[in-house]
This record gives structure tokens, C-alpha cells and sequence, in this order.
């Protein structure tokens, strides 16, 4: 049997040095970091001991034994002292004011009240210590995008007073900032802050990485992944971000980001994207430059100038000459980081940028080359090198005669309606002015031919005993294995069941592929998939390794690190029966308040791009793969299940979209995940241009595409139908192969979908067989190549654990309380939950076999909130059972479980708060293999 270990100690370096690598230095006056050693610290800040290690919802959910705050860390380095007095202060006062947890699932504080600091004790402190160290903390995420309030993307008032208090009695002061995205910065000049560090929310060790960072361990070496500018309102998407709570109006187009500030506002900008401070100075050298076999190539020599080692991230911008088209002024092209260059010494990085990366999308034709699609306008390229879009030098140019289309494509994703698009108009002399035009409309609608690309239907043969493993090892083809599968089975493997599947691993997101018996029978496997990215979200209450948030890995620069740190969780999912990992999420930084950017990379698709691509080459490693989401256009979290993004074809083709191209043609992905909202009014779920022209059809894709959690789906008609959880049959034709996720999927619950009513009594507009049978090869090609077809085969890899965190993570549980029950009976049960609750109750049952509980309850939060709820006897998980808020009404959830001892202790934990429960009715069901019996 093939065996893999996981050191456990390399995972958990591997994390931190990410994170070191993540840090973004923004201000280091007068050299105050690093401290020398023997300095004396005062740390303010009472989020010191509250380290947000991510942000929340779903991307956030991931248990874990113990997180290293910012104060752990700095106390553990022997470099440092840190005021004992003061800490004190701060464990005395946050004792008196709790921590506000919310009420969980997007109704969570963004931050924490700060404790008031006297000037009378700043002076006190600073008579003694030899630097301020202050904290400020946000989080955000899933459901509800972050707000312009105080406390939110500005500092509250209590924290206007600290900064302003203890930069007044102290020297030097820096502050830390761990946050999942950028806020405002107004106060790094308004206060004469000396040092400032975006550490963002680096994980369950993020505290051992600013320790590491601040003692000159490791020299910072992150570079902003996205523009921070002087206001919320100069981001050129303000002027619609969730103006509209039904629809985003892209009207920014393609300037987003950098490509807008390059092109119309450098002025406002206060640390632009590519931006990053070092203990050391770098200088670049010996520059060479050339234009051949369709692609730029840069070499350079780094050297360092300074005293210590350090490495560097250095990037290649282009600006395309000015055309027909309207053109951002920069647009990354590509980017390298060093290895870690001693004092003195150097390192040569090559940088090559092909065609594609600078090409504009031409979505009308108005370049003259006979089609929409990429291309080059005729004119001088300039290329320019460094780090932030604004320093970067010319290293060179290439002249290009005529117009050139590299890839001809059609209008699919294009507006159906107008609306008006920025552009840029040159003022001749390198500087444009803003202009507008309406954006081109679609004049194709590809899914009235949507037949004219499905595979003829395969004649239905019956079971003839071929297994799914027949197909893998050549001695059948998909074609003879599917024509075995009913029009019921054909219905079924469509959809995914969750969450919690018993099917699975415990406390997981769903299972599909083989989720009923037949599909099973026939070999195909069970498939187990589960939150991410940031680390495995497991309901069950087992333990995870939590990561480094997506913001913190993008400032890396650094695709190899990243790579590296997801080869080691590739095998943590082996060792929990995971196929697929939820994550990682690419969408784009459009907005600064987006509450989910935390989950994301960047403001720049390229950088986005690549380190998904690296993630999902880490994870293929092991067999495992990642789930790259959510496409497309999904900006922000208010009303995201009902919003639609308005967006051209040429802003989708330049801005949205090139991170999930990368990810499939450079990474392999082979599994993505459609989003909530809709796209120019279609659902994603559902959108025939976008699952099957762009992703299959332009971009060549073979793997298989799931919807987001309880998705909407409609028949792509107008605006206003009413949506459907139900139809999977227009999904199923989009080749949106998975609907994530039913309560169950058997043969019994058949019906509860629209598909086999359509597929057995309809007219084949809404679905035929023969796009089934090709959903079915979707699905089955991407099922016979993970972890559960190797576990079908007894294939299973043995993970040796070293140093394993997580070993001894099991729960006891004991209660005084006990029900009799001969069938039936019913406990009422007024628990309110909170983060970490548990209620314990005890069962005397007078036979044992298969019981059902009955969990009555209500939750005040939105249909969308996730509350998972496991359920334990006796220490060992039997069930996960995922509440959704009620919006206040009751409702019941069920769990089954066998009981095979007289007294059984059950403990329902909540890893969230959020639900109230009301009763529970404990009911007999049948007995074991059969036979009645006495429990023991």
C-alpha cells in the first residue's frame, strides 16, 4: 500500500514563511523596524489577544485548536519585551467588555470597540518602553459586504483617539494592521505614523509572522495587490457598487483598479498597487528587452544594496498604443519574485509576457478585423519595469505595422441591454480625458443552437455489468457505461446532496457523483467536497490547518511559495476523504468594501491568474483538486443571490474573466463553481454563453461545473421571471453539470425536481436526453480520476502524520440528564446558541436500532446563513446537521443514527451561533440488520 507523510512541523513553517512573505511594508521611518534586539514594547490595541486569523462565512469556517494572536507571538521572541503592566490593562478591561461575536453568518461586527488610552498612560509607557505597537483589526464576508462607516473601512473614533494619543508621547509607533482588505489610510499622514504593516489575517500562525517580520527574523518582501487610494469615492466603481440592490452597473468597464488610477487619477493615490517597502534597497540592472516568437522577454539583474538579505518581487508593465479601442495607461504583463539575495549580492530574473497578457478585447468589431475577439492595435508598445505601477521605468518597445486579431471569438456574455461604458480619450500628450459610450449589445443567441454542439443521444442499453473502473482502465468506453444509466439515473447524478451528506466525511459541504445505490452499484464513487480555501471547513467539529486569507497570499508575488504551502494541504484533504476543495475564490478586488475580498487575490486578473493556477497545480499533486469560483462577476455580497451585474463583453473578457482561463489552461483546473448572481440578467447557474460557449467551446474545458450552495436558476427569459431552486433542467443544458445541494438524493425524492418531468413528458426545449448523457460524462470523467475512484478500487493511501496538532482534538462529553423512551419521545429544550454552545441530553431507550431526531427550531438570520450543528454520541460525530436562517419561523431538521447501548449521551455542538432551538423528538425507526434486540 503507497504510503505519504505529512510533517506537520514543515506545514506549519511553510504557512508562516507565506505570510512573512505576504506582510506589505507601507512606512519605515527612520528605520524603525527592525526592532533591535533588547527593545521594549508597548502594545496597544485590544484585538492583541482577538487575532482575526480570516474572515468569516463559509471560506472562514475552519476549526481549529489554537490561533497564535499578535501578542502570543511578539511575548514568544526572545528579541522583544513587551510591557507586562500594560498588557494587564488591556486583560482586565477586555474581561469587563467582552468580545461582540454577533449573531453569526453576516450579521458578525466588522470590528470590536478599542479601550480608551489616557494620555497620562501613553506618557507613562513611553517613559519606559522604546516603541508603540498598535493594533487595528477588521473582518468581513460571506453575505454582507463591509460598509463606509466607522469601525468598518475608517477607523472609529476610539481609534482616531489612540493613534493621535500615542504618537504624540511616543517616538516611534507602528501600526499593524490585521484586516482581510484594504481600509482607509488617511491616518498614516494625519497621526506621523513611522511604521505601518498590512499582516492581514495570516492564519492560525499569523501571530508567529509579525513576530518573525518585526524582529528582523525575515525581511518584508509583500507588494500591495490592489490600489489604495485617498478616498472610497475616487475607486471608479463608487459611483454604482450596491447603489442598486438589484443591479451593479459595470460602468467603470475595463478601468479597474490601477488601469484606472494609471489612466485618469495618479494623484489620489496613496500607495499604489505593486507597492512594498524592504529593510534593504534593491537596484535593477543590466536590463535587456526583446519582442519574439509572440512573446515579450525581459531579463534583469537584482542586486542588493543594502546591509541585510532580502527578496524582491519585480514587474513588467505594458501600455498599448492608443487606437480605436480605449486603453488603461498600465497593465501588468507579468511578474518574478528573488530567492532571498544576501547583502551585496545578486540574482538575474527573466519575465516573459505573451501577446495575450496585453491584448485588448474588441467587442464590436470596430477594429476592422472581421470579428470580436483579442487583439493587437498596430502602434509602438512600451514596456515598463519595477514594482508599483507608478516608479516602474521604460525597458523597452516593439512596433507593430498593422492591426492583429490573435483569437477571434464571438459576443457570448455580451449585454443584452445598452448602458453607458467609461473610455479614455487621449489628450495627445500622454494624458486622456474621461469620455463614455454605449456598450455593444449581443446579436447572437447561441442557445437556439445550443443543439448543434451536443454529442447524438446514446441508445439506453440496460445494466450490462459495466463498472466505472471498466472505463478508467480502457476495457469499456464512457459511451457503453452511460448508455446503462436510466432516464432516473441520468436525473439523479445531476444533483449534489448536503450539506452534511452522511455519504462522506462527516460535517462537509456535500457529496456527489455516486449518490444513490444504482450509481453506486455501478462503481461510480461518492465524491466529498468541502469549504476552502483558506483550509477545510469540517462541521463536524474536527480540526483543520487554517491558512493564510487569499489578499495576504496574492502580496507574496511569489506563485512558487504559494504552491508550495497547497502541496501540503492537498494531502491533509487525502488524509479527511476529500475530493474537492471549495476555493479557491478568483473573483475580482472591484471595490474596496466587497465583504468577501478576503477569500479573493487581487485587483488584477493577472496576479489573480497565476496564483490560482499554482493552487490548483499544489492540489493535483495529491490527487485532490480545487474548485475555482465563482463564475463570474460576483463583486459583491448584498442581494447576491438576486443581483444582476451589468458588464460588457470586453471588461468580462479583459478583467473578470482571464483568472479562470489561467487557472484552467496554466493550473489544469478541472472543477468550477457558477455563481449566485446573474450575469447581464441570465443566472450564472444557468447561462448557456458562459458554461458552454466560453468555458467549454473558446476555452476547451473538459471538467465539470457545480452551482454555488441552493443556487437560483431561470429560463434565461426575462428579467423578471421568478427563479427556481428546482429547475435543474436549464442548468443541466448550460452544462452547469451539478446542482449544490438537495437534501437528499434517492429515487424516492425523484420528483422534488423539474428534470425527469421534462426530460420523460416534455418537448426537449428545456432539456433532451442527450444533454444528460453528456452532464453524466462530465461528471464521470472528472469522478474517475480523484481520491474516492482510487478508494472504489482499494487503491487508498496510507498518510503517516508527524507532530499532528490536531491528534488529540476529541471531545468528551457526560451528562445527569436522561430521557426514557420506549418509541417515542419529545424534550423541550429552550437553547439558544451561541459560538462554541453545546447541548447534551441523555437517551435510556428500550431497544436498539435506528432512531430519528427531530430538531425543532428558528433562526433570525437570512435564508442564506450557514449554522452547522454536529451531532455527537458518546464523543464520535454521527451527523452534521446545517441549519438555514428562518427568518424567524420554525422549522425542523432530522438526523438519523443508531443506537446500540441502553444509555446513549448525544451532544449537539454549534461551532456559530445563530439558531434557537425549541425541541426535540427522539423516535424510533427500526431495528439493526433486521432483527429486534435489548441494547446492551
Amino acid at each position: 500500500m503507497n504510503e505519504i507523510t505529512l510533517n506537520w512541523n514543515e506545514y506549519t513553517e511553510s504557512a508562516i514563511m507565506t505570510a512573512c512573505e505576504g506582510t506589505v511594508m507601507l512606512e519605515n521611518n527612520d528605520n524603525v523596524l527592525p526592532l533591535k534586539k533588547g527593545t521594549r514594547v508597548a502594545l496597544f490595541g485590544r484585538m492583541q489577544t482577538h487575532y482575526y486569523k480570516s474572515g468569516t462565512g463559509s471560506g472562514g469556517m475552519v476549526n481549529v485548536n489554537h490561533v497564535t494572536d499578535i501578542r502570543e507571538g511578539l511575548n514568544d521572541c526572545p528579541d522583544i519585551t513587551l510591557d507586562a503592566e500594560l498588557m494587564d490593562i488591556y486583560d482586565k478591561w477586555d474581561a469587563e467588555n467582552p468580545i461582540d461575536a454577533g449573531l453569526g453568518w453576516g450579521k458578525e461586527a466588522w470590528s470590536q470597540p478599542e479601550m480608551p488610552v489616557s494620555e497620562e498612560l501613553s506618557k507613562t509607557l513611553s517613559a519606559r518602553n522604546d516603541v508603540a505597537v498598535i493594533i487595528i483589526a477588521r473582518t468581513a464576508g460571506e453575505d454582507r459586504d463591509n460598509s463606509s462607516d466607522k469601525g468598518a473601512y475608517y477607523l472609529s473614533d476610539t481609534e482616531e483617539e489612540l493613534l493621535d494619543t500615542v504618537s504624540k508621547t511616543f517616538e516611534k509607533t507602528v501600526v499593524l494592521l490585521n484586516v482581510g482588505n484594504i481600509i482607509d489610510m488617511r491616518f498614516v499622514k494625519k497621526y506621523g505614523i513611522k511604521a505601518v504593516l498590512y499582516v492581514w489575517q495570516a492564519g492560525m500562525t499569523g501571530g508567529l509572522s509579525v513576530a518573525r517580520i518585526l524582529s528582523g527574523k525575515v525581511n518584508p518582501s509583500g507588494c500591495l495587490p490592489d490600489t489604495i487610494a485617498e478616498s472610497l469615492d475616487d475607486y471608479a466603481s463608487s459611483a454604482n457598487f450596491c447603489k442598486d440592490l438589484k443591479e451593479d452597473v459595470y460602468q467603470e468597464d475595463i478601468f479597474v483598479g490601477y488601469r484606472y488610477f494609471s489612466t485618469f487619477d495618479k494623484t489620489d493615490v496613496l500607495y499604489p498597487f505593486g507597492f512594498g517597502l524592504s529593510y534593504t534597497d534593491f537596484e535593477l540592472t543590466d536590463k535587456e528587452f526583446s519582442f519574439e516568437d509572440g512573446k515579450v522577454t525581459v531579463s534583469v539583474t537584482v542586486r542588493n544594496k543594502g546591509a541585510v538579505s532580502g527578496k524582491k518581487a519585480v514587474m513588467l508593465y505594458c501600455k498599448a498604443p492608443d487606437g480605436k479601442l480605449s486603453k488603461p495607461a498600465r497593465v501588468l504583463a507579468g511578474f518574478a519574485k528573488t530567492g532571498n539575495i544576501t547583502a551585496g549580492g545578486e540574482e538575474r530574473v527573466t519575465i516573459e509576457a505573451p501577446l495575450r497578457r496585453f491584448a485588448s478585447f474588441d467587442d464590436d468589431g470596430r477594429t476592422g478585423l472581421g470579428s470580436t475577439g483579442f487583439v493587437l492595435e498596430k502602434g509602438t508598445y512600451e514596456f515598463f519595469l519595477g514594482s508599483d505601477f507608478i516608479s516602474a521605468e521604460p525597458v523597452g518597445s516593439f512596433d507593430l505595422g498593422e492591426n492583429t486579431m490573435l483569437e477571434a471569438l464571438g459576443t457570448a456574455l455580451a449585454p443584452t441591454k445598452a448602458f453607458k461604458r467609461l473610455t479614455a480619450i487621449p489628450n495627445g500628450d500622454g494624458t486622456y480625458t474621461k469620455g463614455e459610450e454605449d456598450v455593444p449589445v449581443a446579436t447572437v443567441n447561441y442557445l437556439e443552437s445550443r443543439m448543434e454542439r451536443v454529442r447524438p443521444e446514446i441508445p439506453q442499453t440496460g445494466d450490462l455489468g459495466i463498472k466505472l473502473a471498466d472505463v478508467k482502465h480502457g476495457r469499456n468506453t464512457i459511451e457503453e457505461f452511460v448508455a446503462q444509466l436510466t432516464d432516473e439515473d441520468l436525473c439523479l447524478i445531476i444533483r449534489g446532496e448536503g450539506m452534511g451528506s452522511p455519504k462522506v466525511t462527516i460535517g462537509t459541504a456535500a457529496a456527489f457523483g455516486g449518490v444513490t445505490r444504482e450509481l453506486k452499484a455501478m462503481g461510480v464513487p461518492t465524491l466529498c467536497c468541502t469549504d476552502g480555501p483558506s483550509g477545510m471547513r469540517l462541521d463536524s467539529g474536527k480540526k483543520a490547518f487554517s491558512l493564510p486569507n487569499g489578499t495576504c497570499l496574492a502580496s507574496t508575488f511569489n506563485v512558487e511559495i504559494v504552491e508550495e504551502l497547497y502541496t501540503f494541504l492537498g494531502v491533509e484533504m487525502l488524509s479527511n476523504r476529500i475530493d474537492a476543495l471549495l476555493g479557491p475564490g478568483i473573483n475580482i478586488h472591484r471595490h474596496p468594501l466587497n465583504g468577501r475580498n478576503f477569500e479573493y487575490f487581487s485587483e488584477d486578473p493577472l496576479l489573480t491568474g497565476l496564483m490560482a493556477a499554482a493552487q490548483v497545480r499544489a492540489l493535483e499533486k495529491s490527487g485532490v483538486t480545487p474548485v475555482i469560483k465563482h463564475f463570474c462577476a460576483n463583486n459583491r455580497e448584498t442581494h447576491r443571490r438576486e443581483m444582476s451585474s451589468a458588464v460588457s463583453s470586453r471588461a468580462l473578457r479583459e478583467i473578470y474573466l482571464p483568472a479562470f482561463e489561467i487557472a484552467i489552461k496554466e493550473g489544469g483546473a478541472r472543477c468550477v463553481m457558477t455563481s449566485y448572481n446573474r450575469i447581464n440578467d441570465i443566472y450564472s447557474a444557468c447561462h448557456y454563453d458562459q458554461n458552454t460557449m466560453v468555458l467549454r467551446e473558446q476555452w476547451g474545458f473538459k471538467g465539470l461545473v457545480m452551482t454555488d450552495w441552493w443556487a437560483y436558476i431561470n429560463k434565461e427569459v426575462t428579467i423578471a421571471e421568478k427563479y427556481s431552486l428546482e429547475d435543474h433542467s436549464v442548468m443541466a443544458r448550460s452544462q452547469n453539470d451539478v446542482y449544490m445541494v438537495c437534501t437528499s438524493v434517492e429515487r424516492e425524492n425523484l420528483l422534488e425536481a423539474d428534470t425527469y418531468k421534462e426530460l420523460t413528458e416534455g418537448d426537449g426545449s428545456n432539456i433532451t436526453r442527450a444533454e444528460l448523457q453528456r452532464n453524466a460524462i462530465n461528471i464521470l470523467n472528472f469522478a474517475m480520476n480523484t481520491p474516492a475512484m482510487d478508494r472504489v478500487e482499494g487503491k487508498e493511501l496510507t498518510i503517516n502524520h508527524v507532530d499532528n496538532p490536531f491528534s488529540d482534538d476529541d471531545v468528551e462529553v457526560d451528562t445527569d440528564v436522561f430521557y426514557s423512551m420506549e418509541d417515542e419521545v419529545t424534550i423541550e429544550c429552550k437553547t439558544k446558541t451561541s459560538r462554541g454552545k453545546d447541548f447534551v441530553f441523555g437517551i435510556t431507550c428500550s431497544k436498539q436500532g435506528y432512531y430519528s431526531l427531530a430538531f425543532t427550531g428558528y433562526s433570525n438570520l437570512g435564508e442564506l446563513a450557514q449554522v452547522p450543528m454536529t451531532l455527537y454520541i458518546t464523543s464520535i460525530p454521527v451527523a452534521v446537521i446545517t441549519w438555514n436562517g428562518t427568518n424567524g419561523e420554525l422549522v425542523t431538521k432530522e438526523a438519523e443514527c443508531m443506537m446500540y447501548t441502553k444509555n446513549c449521551v448525544f451532544r449537539a455542538h454549534f461551532p456559530s451561533g445563530g439558531v434557537s432551538i425549541k425541541s426535540l423528538t427522539v423516535k424510533y425507526l427500526r431495528p439493526i440488520d433486521g432483527v429486534e434486540g435489548q441494547p446492551e
